[in-house]
């Protein structure tokens, strides 16, 4: 019995604490329950009201003029690429700076391509002369083949390469022998027709001396369209601004060689084009071939202005020894006081000296033929004078350092009776005053 009411004590408390343990746990449920519910109402309280405050806080330092903190994080971080932006585009401008530098401060060149000056004393002189009769052979000249005859260009008497692979020598008593001293020069013009081809100088006498023992037959130049080529020492030089395009136009050309002991140069209107130091030829004659002429073909060549001239001194020895110096390779056009391109070459000489010696001062004089009046021969020689003295004072020679004059045909150095004297008579005079 005593046992029986152990066990339903025992049984009661276990219904008891069992009873009591499940609403203990339904209220640890049901408080667990209420913690997460408020704890969740509170965090999203938390969360909202941390909204709001970003909000306010956002409007108030808008009101303030402040930049909120992610703001002034993604500002700062633009401002590092907008600096390392503008040190990008710093360091590009002073590169390009520096480029631009560098190319302003190239080293300056100075390089003449145009140093021709004329032999002092002509010793061959055509034109040809105004009185040769149109439609006959000149009479300064010998045939070697083909046809050539006087026309008259322009009002100007030419030589008019016809046909036949025309060449001329120049017609001299001593024509077998070498005529060309050991410093000359040869100038002359030549007129390329439309279509018109190359022609050829031979630096000896083509007729007369291409037998001779000695001469060698490859001493001459084919001077084309668009450059030179000298034959003996196979060496080329091209024309500037000219292209094979130009073959149809007709124009004429300036050409200019120099010989000076063994120095070959030879010049293309203002520009050398050929520079040969040491020449193996010993050139003796002069020949002129226009190979291509065709006159059926309207493919007729013209020459003029040919001239064989011996060299000189030097400029500066001749003020020192003469106290003057007389060039007569400034050109002017036909009675005229304008200046022809191929005058540049002995200016540019008178330029330099004045350069190096400064104390040097000249008196610009003019000098003509006796053909024509000797009164507009007085007024031509001062004009001619006057447009020397002013193109030197252009290119930078103080005007107090020069004068000018003129004297037309009252002071001659050679005869008038020859193509070549009057040649040596039309001169300019710089005479140190």
């Amino acid at each position: 019995m005593k046992i029986f009411k152990i066990f339903i004590v025992s049984a009661f408390l276990l219904g008891i604490t069992q009873n009591t343990e499940a609403q203990i746990w339904k209220r640890i449920a049901k408080h667990a329950e209420d913690k997460v519910k408020s704890e969740a109402e509170r965090r999203a309280d938390k969360r909202i009201d941390k909204g709001i405050d970003k909000t306010y806080d956002g409007a108030e330092d808008a009101i303030d003029g402040k930049g909120k903190t992610k703001d002034k994080k993604a500002a700062k971080k633009n401002d590092a690429k907008s600096k390392e932006s503008s040190e990008s585009n710093k360091t590009q401008a002073s590169e390009e700076k520096e480029i631009k530098t560098n190319k302003a401060h190239q080293p300056k060149v100075v390089w003449s391509k145009f140093d021709f000056v004329p032999g002092d004393t002509v010793i061959f002189e055509d034109s040809p002369a105004a009185d040769e009769e149109n439609g006959e052979f000149p009479s300064r000249w010998d045939l070697d083949k083909g046809q050539i005859e006087i026309a008259n260009i322009d009002g100007e008497n030419v030589l008019m390469f016809i046909d036949g692979m025309p060449r001329i020598v120049p017609y001299l008593k001593n024509s077998k022998e070498d005529y060309l001293p050991e410093v000359f020069t040869i100038e002359f013009d030549y007129y390329k027709p439309k279509g018109g081809n190359r022609i050829s100088v031979y630096l000896y006498d083509y007729k007369n001396q291409k037998n001779k023992a000695g001469i060698n037959r490859s001493m001459y130049m084919d001077i084309g369209l668009t450059g030179v080529k000298e034959k003996l020492s196979d060496v080329s030089g091209k024309i500037p601004e000219r292209s094979y395009s130009d073959g149809k136009k007709a124009f004429w050309t300036h050409v200019s060689i120099a010989f000076t002991k063994g120095k070959l140069k030879v010049y293309i209107n203002d520009t050398r084009v050929i520079n040969i130091p040491h020449y193996s030829g010993n050139p003796t004659g002069l020949s002129l071939q226009a190979y291509w002429a065709n006159l059926k073909e309207d493919k007729a060549y013209y020459f003029k202005n040919i001239r064989i001239a011996k060299g000189g001194v030097k400029y500066y020895k001749r003020v020192l020894s003469d106290g003057k110096i007389i060039v007569n390779g400034i050109k002017f056009d036909i009675n005229k006081a304008t200046l022809k391109p191929e005058s540049m070459g002995p200016i540019n000489r008178i330029y330099k000296l004045m350069q190096k010696q400064p104390d040097l001062k000249f008196s610009v004089e003019g000098h003509t033929d006796a053909d024509g009046n000797d009164k507009a021969n007085m007024t031509l020689s001062k004009a001619r004078g006057k447009a020397v003295m002013e193109k030197l004072i252009s290119m930078g020679i103080d005007k107090s350092r020069l004068k000018y004059n003129g004297f037309g045909e009252s002071k001659p150095i050679d005869n008038n009776a020859t193509p070549e004297g009057k040649a040596n008579n039309r001169r300019v005079e710089f005479v140190k005053y």
